[in-house]
């Protein structure tokens, strides 16, 4: 499992907004100011998330992004979804490996740990919130990490 520079633009971006945009529209300038991030990328990264209904942009004058949502309700998994797909592939899925058969997949003894990997992972992200990560709010130790 691995996510990109997308992912980790895109939680830069929305801290960002979390922490200042109650007050107005936050512009992609302002956004990369200090980052060193390409314009051209986040503002990419900025469409998918308002694709998936994270963020909301306003054009004009005093245009921008804002979040759409109050930062408690969006998920660290809405956001990694909304930019990666999935938080994790499930690579040996015939959904997923449309153009390699897999000979194995029937009786494969690997599957199921891969299966649970995502279903884990899933509940890890859903239990961290946008909010937690701006205000540097969690407890780890409440997270769910088990299965239990």
């Amino acid at each position: 499992m691995r996510f990109t520079t997308k992912t980790e633009y895109g939680l830069v971006c929305l801290i960002y907004l979390a922490k200042h945009s109650e007050l107005q529209p936050i512009t992609v300038k302002e956004l990369v100011r200090g980052e060193q991030f390409s314009p051209t990328f986040t503002e990419k990264i900025m469409q998918q998330l308002k694709a998936a209904k994270i963020v909301t942009s306003y054009q004009g004058n005093q245009g921008g992004y804002v979040l759409a949502r109050n930062p408690a309700e969006v998920t660290l998994r809405d956001i990694i979804e909304a930019l990666e797909g999935s938080t994790f592939e499930v690579f040996c899925e015939p959904t997923i490996r449309k153009d390699i058969v897999c000979t194995h997949y029937p009786m494969c003894e690997v599957s199921p740990v891969w299966y649970k990997t995502k279903e884990l992972l899933d509940r890890f992200f859903n239990g961290i919130s946008l909010e937690m990560l701006a205000k540097r709010d969690c407890n780890w130790k409440e997270l769910p990490f088990s299965a239990a």
